[in-house]
């Protein structure tokens, strides 16, 4: 059901993804021409990441009709699989941004506590600079997981994915200019309308603009999510490195720049937590042959060539209901140490670092990337 009117002047609010949730929503890949070997290989990474969730809250795995029984003979029981057409499997930005009312004025109270935001998807960038060209199925992903709940439904025709965006519940929004002022977005909207825009859908008072994503996160044009993320209000993790002569290096201080010179809604300086990077990974050999790169009807992704750089950062990870779900890439130095870094950040929750997560990388993106929380109405 359509919702008339703007979810922040009804009481809806974007909750932090640390809050309670009553499910995990993830898509399921078989792209051959951005998974390599018909995505086998992340088929198996998509599985360990649904079933390290499951163990913390309810996951349901949305497959299409020809890979509904694939998906469901390699899933444990208790996640369930809901048939479903997508174009990619990336639920972040195609799937719903879930709202919250938590009004308690009966005479404001909507009758429905949890809605969702349904944006305009354009494959990040449209047909000249997006990732594929034909996203029609992608663009009902969001409808259909909200009828399949019964949930209320806001449209808005924004270009807006939900990697692009980060709250800490309190009124305070993180996003890059570098995503949503890009011109293959919102050509139209200057910065101040933009931002008004994220105040009455997500309920928030502030946005913090950071002036770039990732080195390399050109799939997105550098969503927050790959960059930086709150971890409590008032708290961040910034991907950083060390190594100056790293491209990442100064994106890196740009972005401290910005938070550490800023303060959030509620008026509290931003505490910067730094979460190193693993060492620069790229696109082997045989990755790169493993992607089909023909021109057919099913094959119009964007090109992986052999030595691409991959956009690996830990702060792409996902905050289930007491865990944090984490990439690992197989830097035994930094894996560690971005164990340590999210146990110290996060001493309430248990981290599980998912290993093998380059295969999702290699699709252009990550662990929170792949999920997209729906937030418990009972609280």
């Amino acid at each position: 059901m359509d919702v008339e009117g703007k979810p922040s002047v009804l009481g809806y609010r974007m909750p932090a993804e640390w809050e309670p949730h009553s499910q995990c929503w993830i898509g399921w890949p078989e792209r051959p021409d951005n998974w390599r070997d018909d995505a086998v290989y992340a088929q198996h990474v998509f599985v360990k990441v649904a079933s390290a969730i499951s163990k913390f809250e309810p996951v349901t795995v949305c497959a299409s009709a020809s890979q509904w029984a694939n998906a469901r003979s390699q899933l444990p029981k208790n996640i369930r699989v809901v048939e479903m057409s997508m174009n990619d499997s990336w639920f972040r930005d195609t799937g719903p941004t879930f709202v919250l009312c938590d009004r308690s004025s009966s005479s404001h109270k909507p009758e429905h506590k949890v809605a969702g935001i349904d944006w305009t998807f354009n494959a990040w960038g449209g047909p000249e600079e997006g990732c594929y060209q034909d996203w029609s199925l992608d663009v009902l992903v969001a409808k259909k997981i909200l009828d399949i709940e019964r949930i209320p439904r806001f449209q808005h025709d924004l270009i807006l994915e939900g990697g692009s965006i980060h709250v800490d519940g309190e009124g305070t929004c993180i996003t890059t200019e570098e995503c949503l002022l890009n011109p293959n977005r919102n050509p139209n909207l200057t910065k101040e309308q933009i931002e008004d825009e994220l105040k009455m859908y997500l309920g928030v008072r502030k946005v913090i603009w950071l002036p770039r994503g990732l080195f390399g996160d050109d799939d997105t044009n550098g969503h927050i999510d790959n960059i930086c993320c709150f971890v409590k209000p008032g708290t961040v993790v910034l991907a950083w490195t060390d190594d100056e002569s790293d491209p990442q290096y100064q994106r890196s201080v740009e972005a401290f720049s910005v938070l550490s010179n800023s303060t959030d809604a509620c008026g509290r300086k931003i505490d910067i937590i730094k979460l190193h990077v693993p060492e620069t990974l790229y696109i082997t050999k045989e990755e790169a042959e493993g992607i089909r790169s023909e021109v057919s009807h099913d094959c119009d992704g964007k090109p992986r060539p052999l030595g691409t750089r991959l956009a690996a950062s830990y702060v792409n990870f996902y905050i289930a209901n007491g865990a944090i779900i984490a990439p690992a890439f197989g830097d035994e130095k930094r894996d560690r140490e971005a164990y340590s870094v999210l146990t110290l950040a996060f001493p309430n929750h248990d981290v599980v670092m998912i290993e093998g997560a380059r295969e999702i990388c290699l699709g252009g993106g990550n662990i929170h990337c792949i999920t997209q929380q729906q937030p418990a109405s009972n609280v």
